[in-house]
């Protein structure tokens, strides 16, 4: 039994870490290598995070969304280097006991004391490793170092948008124990891929100070497991009638055989999800931005614009209005404004 746990382990640490590969298109069929909810959507969360952000933040945020954005799936690389990475990024509440989300310990010390170091390692810490860089962040600010909070910044901005998916908050992060293998990449990955175009990139919220940072957290966290039913049996309802050739491609690599949903099936999977999906993304950029403000505030409300390497001109004055326009507006894809959409998945 323990052998196979750690080969799950194993299994989980690359798919949950979502090695960066791509998506390609071939002959009408979707393959999915793994980038999951990687790089178009955690940077497009990161980017949409910085226009929630009020006026005295949002200047210096602007001014380095490019760095906001393309590190955004630095955390799921970081894992090449830093063996304990894995745990980081997910939570399987099914291990902690019944209704874990629920009765679990707000903060790592008392988890601690309750599960011990090892039990955290082994079934992940998710919300507590965002509490932690929240800490990092709001000290970078009270620093006015302007390197660190860029760097706690985009570090967070991931954690939180894995906290958000549901499939990271549970034991069955693959399908695996219910016969659904490579729900994973499907949910997290293949739909925001076929269908962001169309999603709604902007609500109405504004980044707003969290008077208790742990239990927004766990709030995100219990929200995403209440989905994990909806997202497995959604899988099964779009799977009726349909044979395996309609719903799988098959390809051999490396004398391997790998097995992928099809175009088809991810779009009838899709449909039958509605909203949920895109509402996760909009959950995810809404708490970020909850976050960054927070720790801005909890950090003395440093001035940045003083740690701007160059200074705001007319034209970064036009060109942020244009933009929060296009936001306001939906249509930063249209405006080809949404950097995640101008570069390529695996860059």
């Amino acid at each position: 039994m323990e052998f196979r746990r750690n080969s799950h382990f194993m299994r989980r640490f690359f798919l949950r870490l979502k090695l960066p590969l791509f998506s390609v298109t071939i002959g009408g069929i979707l393959l999915l290598a793994c980038s999951s909810w990687g790089f178009l959507v955690h940077r497009t969360i990161n980017q949409l995070a910085v226009y929630q952000l009020p006026r005295p933040m949002q200047t210096f945020f602007w001014k380095n969304r490019d760095y906001l954005v393309q590190q955004a799936p630095r955390p799921d690389i970081r894992r090449n280097s830093d063996p304990q990475e894995a745990p980081r990024h997910f939570i399987d509440l099914e291990a902690y006991g019944d209704s874990a989300a629920w009765k679990m310990p707000l903060h790592w010390d008392d988890a601690v004391r309750s599960y011990t170091v090892d039990t955290l390692k082994k079934y992940g810490y998710v919300p507590y490793e965002i509490q932690r860089i929240s800490h990092l962040l709001t000290e970078a600010f009270r620093r006015s170092d302007r390197d660190s909070i860029l760097f706690y910044a985009a570090d967070l901005g991931h954690y939180i948008g894995d906290a958000n998916v549901p499939l990271h908050s549970s034991i069955n992060y693959d399908g695996q124990l219910t016969g659904q293998r490579g729900l994973h990449s499907l949910w997290e990955s293949t739909v925001p891929e076929l269908g962001m175009d169309t999603w709604r990139l902007r609500d109405q919220h504004k980044a707003r100070y969290l008077d208790d940072p742990a239990t927004a957290i766990w709030m995100a966290i219990r929200h995403g497991h209440d989905l994990v039913k909806d997202v497995l049996q959604q899988e099964r309802e779009a799977s009726k009638g349909l044979n395996d050739t309609v719903k799988y491609h098959r390809e051999t690599r490396n004398g391997r055989e790998y097995r992928t949903y099809t175009k088809t099936f991810a779009t009838a999977y899709a449909s039958r999800l509605g909203n949920t999906v895109n509402e996760q993304l909009l959950r995810s950029a809404d708490l970020i931005a909850d976050f960054w403000y927070t720790a801005w505030v909890d950090g003395g409300k440093p001035d940045l614009d003083v740690l701007l390497t160059l200074p705001s001109d007319k034209n970064d004055k036009q060109l942020r209005k244009t933009e929060n326009k296009a936001w306001r507006r939906n249509k930063l894809i249209e405006k080809k404004m949404l950097i995640s959409r101008l570069q390529p998945a695996g860059d």
